[in-house]
């Protein structure tokens, strides 16, 4: 409607030009003025005969009628028509492959969305892309490597340098070394996995909130990807290690098995129980966002499970064996398998679907493959240990 607006206006001063003495652009309508006004005085005029009177009021209301047709009506419903224009612009961390590519491709697909894929490794992601048929002009790749905290603040200012609006991120990347017998670190020093799937999001997530709240776009929304592993009200969250933040001793001391225990609640190092200790992090977060910043901003903060992806390459640490009957198993026995496609397409629905947009939620599917909000445990929906779980992280990234 603007280009429209823009390229009437030409039409209009040369219908002016045709009635200089009587009509002006002011008395168009182009500015909210009347032309009634000015009519009804030379009306009453004498000298005017009748038939040019007529005349000109054929042209007013041809002038009238351009403008009614080809101008943007100023106040409130100008910015809604605006939101519509535009494509959404979303950042997908993890992107190159698994659960995070799938869902590029979902979004991308429907031709709405610019995806901003986040990725360790920019050459794997674009190859990714290319072979997932996404059209060029639907994304770009951009490095982000989670386990160094200047890595995330380098891609938001990279991120900045591109000059787009920023709609939705989705926190999706992850690490999982269910088998690994010694802790590995990030840049900083933090035990990996937690360092990973958690600090290194909530940097991010918090780095780029201010875009989040400058946005226009319909619905803003920041996601991030939970675990029913995380979740001890589920029978998938108490096959052991189950997990357990305890007091938090491990996290203050920096995870770094220095000052203390690399695990966050300061127990032996367990590689599987790191990566729920992370999703429960991750869990938490969202709902501290939620409760920070969701009536302020009208930002969306949710968390999800999109069901057990069985197939997909976060496994790819775990023993052959396990990566060999883990599908099946799911498939035929808990009846809990989901496919990747499967999967990217329900949490694009979170990312796009204006049925999804309640905050504070973790969203699940049923086996009618239907939304609905699930319920956290009693650990995973703590408010005071999300309080602290923030603070805690707030000083470990720099923000405190």
């Amino acid at each position: 409607m603007a280009l429209q607006a823009a390229l009437s206006v030409p039409s209009a001063i040369s219908i002016h030009k045709e009635v200089k003495s009587n009509v002006s652009l002011k008395e168009s309508g182009l500015f909210g003025v009347s032309v009634s006004e000015p009519l009804k005085a030379e009306i009453k005029c004498p000298l005017i005969r009748k038939q040019e009177v007529r005349k000109r009021k054929l042209l007013v209301g041809t002038i009238r009628a351009q403008t009614a047709t080809t101008s943007p009506t100023l106040g409130e419903a100008a910015p809604e028509a605006k939101k519509t224009l535009r494509k959404g612009n979303v950042i997908i961390t993890g992107a190159s492959s698994g659960l995070g590519l799938a869902t590029a491709k979902a979004l991308a697909d429907t031709g709405k969305w610019h995806i901003i894929m986040a990725c360790r490794n920019f050459l794997k992601a674009e190859r990714a892309a290319k072979a997932a048929g996404i059209a060029k002009e639907n994304y770009t790749v951009m490095h982000l490597d989670l386990a160094s905290l200047d890595s995330v603040r380098q891609f938001v200012e990279n991120f900045h340098r591109l000059g787009r609006p920023l709609d939705v991120l989705v926190c999706n990347a992850a690490v999982y070394l269910p088998t690994a017998k010694e802790p590995s670190f990030t840049a900083e020093g933090f035990e990996l996995s937690v360092g990973t799937n958690h600090l290194g999001h909530f940097l991010l997530s918090r780095l780029l909130l201010d875009d989040m709240k400058q946005s226009d776009f319909t619905s803003k929304r920041v996601i991030i990807v939970g675990s029913i592993t995380g979740n001890t009200n589920t029978l998938a969250g108490n096959v052991p290690p189950k997990a357990n933040l305890g007091d938090l001793r491990g996290l203050s001391g920096g995870l770094n098995g220095l000052n203390g225990s690399p695990m966050i609640d300061g127990g032996d190092f367990d590689g599987a129980k790191a990566y729920k200790d992370s999703k429960v992090c991750n869990m938490l977060t969202m709902q501290e966002f939620h409760r920070r910043y969701h009536e302020e901003t009208g930002i969306t903060f949710a968390s999800l499970y999109p069901g057990c992806i069985a197939t997909t390459g976060l496994f790819r640490e775990h023993i052959p064996l396990f990566r060999l009957l883990f599908p099946p198993f799911q498939k035929y026995i808990t009846k809990g398998y989901v496919s990747e496609e499967e999967a990217g397409e329900r949490l694009a629905q979170v990312v796009s679907d204006p049925s999804l947009t309640k905050s504070g939620v973790y969203w699940s599917w049923n086996k009618n493959s239907a939304s609905f909000e699930n319920q956290l445990s009693k650990e995973a929906s703590d408010a005071e240990k999300a309080r602290k779980v923030w603070d805690i992280s707030e000083k470990l990234v720099g923000l405190a």
